[in-house]
C-alpha cells in the first residue's frame, strides 16, 4: 500500500479549486510517495500482486476522501479521479417542480391536421402517425406514478385524430393528473363524443392559440385557424373541462402580449392557465431561440422512438436519450445522471482565470 500517494494526493488537491479534480496513479509503479516500489521488485511483481497494490491504493484514497470531505470521482484502469471536495447536486439547486422525471410527456402520434410553419417535430397532415399506442401509454402511465412523476402530459401531432384517444386519455386519468395538448379544431361528431367521455376532474386542456385576433395566428397556422381554435375553446369552458392556452410568439411581436392576456381574460381563461413561449428553432422552424441538451433543463419525453431530453426537441438527434422506454424509471434516472453530468462538465469548463 503507498501511503505516498496520500502526500501527493494532499499537495495536489491543494494547488487545485475547490470542485475541481486531479487524477491519481493508483498502479504498483506509481511513483510519488516514500513507499513507492523499487524498479526491481516492480520487475519481479505478478499480474495479481500489482492488481492487489492498486486495489489497495484504491481502497485507502477511498477511505481518506469519506474522513477527509473529499469526493472519488472515478476509478480507471490504474488511476483515480479524485475531486476537491464534494461534487454539488445540480438536482438540489432545482424548483421541485423543475425536477426532470416530475412531469412525464408522451406523443401520442405526429401526424396533425395542421402544417404549422414552427412546429418544433415538423408535425403535418403528411407526417408518419407514429403513434405510442393505448397499451404503451397505459404502462407509461402506471410505471408514472410508482417512479415519483406526478403529471402527465399527452402531446403530438394532433391527439384528436387518433380512433382512441378517449382511451388513451383515460389510461392515463386513472393514475395521474393529466393535461391534453390540441389545436381544438376537431371537436365535432365522433371526436366530440371521445372529448365528453373524458375525466372533467383530472384532465386539463391545453389549446394553441397564438394572438386576439386572427391575422398572426393564422399566417402561422392557417386559413381560419384562429376562428376554430377560439371554438375550441369556448366549447371545452361550456363541457366544463379546466382549459388551460398556449401562445407561441415570433421574437418580433413581443407587443401582442398585452392584448392577447386581455383577449384570455375576456374568455374566462385564467392567468396562471396562460402559456406564452418563444419559438424554438427546431422542425419545421427556420429561426428562433437555439435550445441545447447544455441549455435546457430536461423534461423526460417518450415517443415512439424512444426517450428524449425535452418535448420542444422530440425529433432532434442531439436530444436522443435512449431507445428503450422501459423500465421507465431507468430512464428518468438516465436523463437525470445525465443533467447532473452536462452541468458538472459546464463547471468544469467554468474555471477561475485571474487577471489581476
Amino acid at each position: 500500500m503507498n501511503h505516498g500517494l496520500l502526500l501527493d494526493l494532499v499537495e495536489r488537491l491543494a494547488a487545485t479549486p475547490v470542485g475541481s479534480t486531479v487524477e491519481l496513479d493508483v498502479s504498483a509503479s506509481a511513483a510519488g510517495g516514500a513507499a513507492a516500489s523499487d524498479a526491481s521488485s516492480a520487475t519481479s511483481a505478478t499480474a495479481a500482486s500489482r492488481a492487489e497494490e492498486a486495489a489497495a491504493n484504491i481502497d485507502l484514497i477511498a477511505r481518506w476522501c469519506r474522513a477527509s470531505g473529499n469526493e472519488l470521482a472515478e476509478v480507471r484502469a490504474e488511476s483515480v479521479v479524485v475531486r476537491h471536495g464534494r461534487r454539488r447536486d445540480p438536482l438540489a439547486l432545482l424548483d421541485p417542480s423543475q425536477l426532470p422525471g416530475t412531469r412525464l410527456w408522451m406523443y401520442t402520434n405526429f401526424d396533425c391536421n395542421l402544417r404549422c410553419d414552427y412546429c418544433c417535430v415538423s408535425s403535418s397532415p403528411q407526417t408518419d402517425r407514429r403513434a405510442l399506442g393505448v397499451d404503451r401509454v397505459a404502462r407509461l402511465a402506471d410505471e408514472a406514478a410508482d417512479a415519483g412523476v406526478q403529471e402527465l402530459i399527452l402531446t403530438g401531432g394532433e391527439p384528436f385524430l387518433l380512433p382512441d384517444i378517449d382511451e388513451v386519455v383515460a389510461s392515463c386519468t386513472t393514475r395521474l393528473p393529466t393535461t391534453l395538448l390540441t389545436n381544438g379544431m376537431l371537436f365535432r361528431g365522433g371526436r366530440l363524443e371521445r372529448l365528453r367521455r373524458m375525466d372533467r376532474d383530472r384532465l386539463t386542456l391545453q389549446i394553441s392559440l397564438d394572438s386576439a385576433t386572427p391575422e398572426l395566428h393564422d399566417a402561422h397556422r392557417g386559413p381560419r385557424a384562429w376562428e376554430r381554435a377560439v371554438g375550441g375553446i369556448r366549447l371545452a369552458l361550456d363541457e366544463g373541462f379546466d382549459v388551460k392556452v398556449a401562445a407561441t410568439l415570433p421574437a418580433d411581436q413581443a407587443h401582442e402580449v398585452a392584448p392577447f392576456t386581455q383577449f384570455l381574460g375576456g374568455l374566462g381563461i385564467r392567468p396562471e392557465n396562460r402559456v406564452i413561449r418563444a419559438i424554438a428553432h427546431e422542425g419545421a422552424a427556420d429561426s428562433g431561440v437555439e435550445l441545447t441538451v447544455d441549455s435546457l433543463i430536461p423534461e423526460v419525453t417518450v415517443t415512439a422512438e424512444g426517450v428524449w431530453w425535452h418535448p420542444v426537441a422530440a425529433t432532434d438527434e442531439s436530444h436522443f436519450v435512449r431507445a428503450e422506454i422501459f423500465p421507465l424509471a431507468d430512464a428518468i434516472a438516465d436523463v437525470r445522471e445525465r443533467f447532473i453530468r452536462h452541468r458538472e462538465a459546464a463547471d468544469r469548463a467554468a474555471e477561475w482565470f485571474p487577471c489581476s
